[in-house]
């Protein structure tokens, strides 16, 4: 089947050396960008955004991206292709060669439409287009990417309700590694994802933290390995979305989230801090299903 592929494709090489990445300022509290111990990892600034990137994986560890409400703009995505990233060799992120002619998608970790903003046109511009490299895309079967709009729409949802810092946000996004993740086409396809936002709540840091997973869909792909069982989630049906302690995130992922863990704002996090990761996960019908401890602006 290989030999049917296309080769790595060649692309202009992109001028990168201007970009600033992903502000620890930019809700007015320093907020660094999680780091990974164990493991290799390479720090890629984009336009409004960062990327740290594991090489063992071929994808990123996780994302961080500032997310100004004041100045997002609407631009289309015509024109733009997914592209590598000249700064990383080649085969320490993925390619064309994951996602040809098959139901797998190339998954926004940062969410495109979040990321396009700034003073200028160009700037939007300019971050619009650093979001189809493939250091920012994840392998997500095609129903998950383009259908789950309760997945997609939290981080506007929190930027309208919760955000009182001139509507800014910042949001975290990765893949939770598993040994039960399916190798495919030598790349192994994350079962779950999370996200975290961060946010200002009366000056104060808050934060909030999901999982999403998207097994049932990859057991209907006829040519990706069916994962194992997953001891340690609940059951779970498709688009199942969970809001879920920020530490229960650290300890899937292995990042360093102690600021975030400290800022988490789901109340069953506080009242039981020894809780068993997934006991606590709260399934979301809506973001409305949102447990909070605060009360979000009408």
């Amino acid at each position: 089947m290989d030999a049917l592929l296309p080769e790595t494709l060649t692309m202009a090489i992109d001028d990168l050396s201007d970009r600033q990445g992903y502000d620890e300022n930019f809700l007015g509290i320093p907020l660094p960008l999680p780091s990974l111990q164990y493991f290799e990892t390479t720090v890629l600034p984009y336009t409004n955004f960062s990327i740290v990137m594991r090489p063992d994986k071929r994808l990123a560890a996780v994302t961080a991206l500032g997310i100004d409400g004041s100045q997002l703009m609407e631009l289309g995505r015509e024109g733009i292709d997914w592209r590598l990233d000249p700064r990383l060799p080649e085969d320490h992120q993925t390619g064309e060669r994951v996602y040809a002619r098959n139901g797998i998608d190339r998954g926004h970790l940062v969410r495109r439409a979040s990321a396009v903003w700034g003073g200028t046109r160009d700037q939007a511009a300019q971050a619009n287009a650093d979001t189809f490299f493939y250091t920012n895309a994840a392998p997500q079967a095609a129903r998950f990417n383009q259908s789950l709009e309760l997945w997609l729409g939290l981080e506007t949802y929190l930027l309208e309700n919760a955000a009182d810092h001139g509507r800014r946000l910042t949001v975290f996004t990765g893949p939770i590694f598993s040994e039960q993740d399916p190798l495919y086409r030598g790349t192994e396809i994350p079962l779950r994802y999370f996200k975290i936002a961060a946010f200002l709540v009366e000056g104060q840091l808050g934060a909030t933290g999901y999982v999403v997973d998207q097994t049932p869909q990859l057991g209907e792909l006829p040519d990706v390995p069916p994962p194992g069982a997953l001891d340690e989630a609940p059951p779970l049906r498709p688009f199942r979305t969970f809001q879920v302690p920020v530490r229960d995130i650290e300890a899937l992922t292995g990042l360093n989230l102690g600021q975030l863990v400290a800022a988490d704002r789901m109340p069953i996090a506080t009242a039981l801090p020894t809780a068993t990761i997934t006991s606590a996960w709260r399934q979301l019908s809506s973001p409305e299903c949102l447990d909070l401890d605060f009360d979000l602006q009408s």
